[in-house]
């Protein structure tokens, strides 16, 4: 017996770009050869208010059982259903009730040939409509690397090279984890910057996978929040005090705090550096490429890692490691202790002080970048 046909395909998540772009290819897939524009109601799931979302699900429901102008299938695409949280709106009476009414609809079952793609940024998952549409459809998640955490690095560098390797675009090492680090984890930046280097090296003669170096990313890729966030820990790891402060100057200006600079810019590339320089000072690791450092990482002792992050699936978060292994060499290994120290100093006054923010750390980037030992004086370029 033949498996029944999904009539009810959701994307969902933080990662707009992506589950748009998913949605977007649903459409087109479920959409029959031959229907024309007929072949797809939209409908804009935008909502102001709970009134709003109510006339939403009821447009969605009509849509749903109103048979193919011309016969044959149709597509109902609710685009960008964002009542469905766990909001103000999401939880008025008004909104319940629609959703409630769609809900009952899809129970009922749809009609052949008739399907509903969903995209929304959220969806309460407690919620019996979620329930629903995970028992009667397929719902498939797509959240943003959570740049808070260790290891967004490495959901960020597979998204990146499943795009890259769609456009036959072949990245150098550093190039991929350049374009990484300054796009961050936005997908929808991601392609982007992606498709303006594409663009940019023109078609390849022979259909070969088209090289891309960093100079390549450092010169195109435009520079976002994540870019200048990228560009003060760079500035702090070729210790050229002058960069940092006018990249933090930019984030300020940006109306970023002075706290989330410092936690977001300053303190990993510290600790980051901090590490590097401990495994090649006091464990003997050095590593001329990211798998060699791997490699040194998994020979080592738990009591002699337990200070390195991890990912979710327990491995290493080695690769801003990596990239500070060769920064690390500017340093002394007291004067990265030391860092750390300011850093925390700098944090305590940040918050229960007064003090302006750009003079705390200007003062920390001083601290930090102002060149007292041997390896500051060396300025390895």
């Amino acid at each position: 017996m033949a498996k029944a046909q999904i009539q009810i395909v959701v994307f969902v998540g933080t990662d707009e770009g992506r589950v748009q772009q998913e949605a977007l290819a649903a459409v087109r897939r479920l959409t029959p050869p031959d229907a024309g524009e007929f072949g797809v109601e939209t409908i804009n799931g935008t909502a102001e208010n709970s009134d709003d979302a109510r006339r939403i699900c009821r447009e969605t429901v009509q849509a749903l059982q109103t048979l193919p102008f011309f016969g044959g299938g149709k597509v109902v695409w609710l685009k960008n259903a964002g009542f469905l949280t766990d909001s103000v709106t999401g939880r008025a009476n008004a909104t319940q009730e629609g959703i409630e009414a769609l809900q009952r609809t899809l129970e009922q079952g749809l009609g052949e040939g008739v399907f509903l793609v969903l995209n929304a940024t959220g969806i309460d998952k407690r919620r019996a409509f979620y329930k629903t549409l995970k028992k009667l459809g397929e719902v498939k998640e797509f959240d943003l690397p959570d740049m808070s955490r260790s290891g967004w690095e490495e959901a960020a560098l597979a998204n990146a090279l499943e795009m890259a390797s769609t456009r036959s675009l072949q990245f150098d090492q550093p190039a991929l984890q350049r374009l990484v680090m300054l796009a961050g984890a936005d997908s929808r930046q991601l392609k982007a910057e992606m498709e303006k280097i594409d663009l940019f090296l023109g078609p390849s003669p022979d259909s070969a996978p088209r090289r891309v170096a960093e100079d390549v990313v450092a010169t195109l890729v435009a520079h976002t929040r994540s870019a200048v966030v990228f560009a003060v820990g760079d500035a702090v790891g070729r210790r050229d005090l002058k960069s940092a402060l006018e990249q933090v100057e930019l984030l300020m200006g940006q109306g970023e705090s002075p706290l989330a600079i410092l936690l977001a810019a300053i303190v990993p590339k510290i600790r980051n550096l901090l590490v590097a320089k401990s495994l090649q000072q006091e464990s003997g690791i050095g590593a001329r490429s990211y798998k060699e450092l791997q490699s040194g990482l998994d020979r080592l002792p738990e009591d002699r890692t337990r200070h390195i992050a991890r990912t979710k699936t327990g491995g290493f978060n080695a690769y801003p490691v990596w990239l500070s292994m060769q920064e690390s060499r500017r340093f002394e290994l007291a004067e990265l202790r030391s860092a750390l120290g300011h850093s925390l100093a700098a944090n305590k006054a940040l918050v229960t002080s007064q003090l302006d923010g750009r003079v705390v750390l200007a003062k920390l980037l001083a601290q930090v970048l102002g060149g007292g030992g041997k390896a500051g004086r060396r300025r390895a370029s």
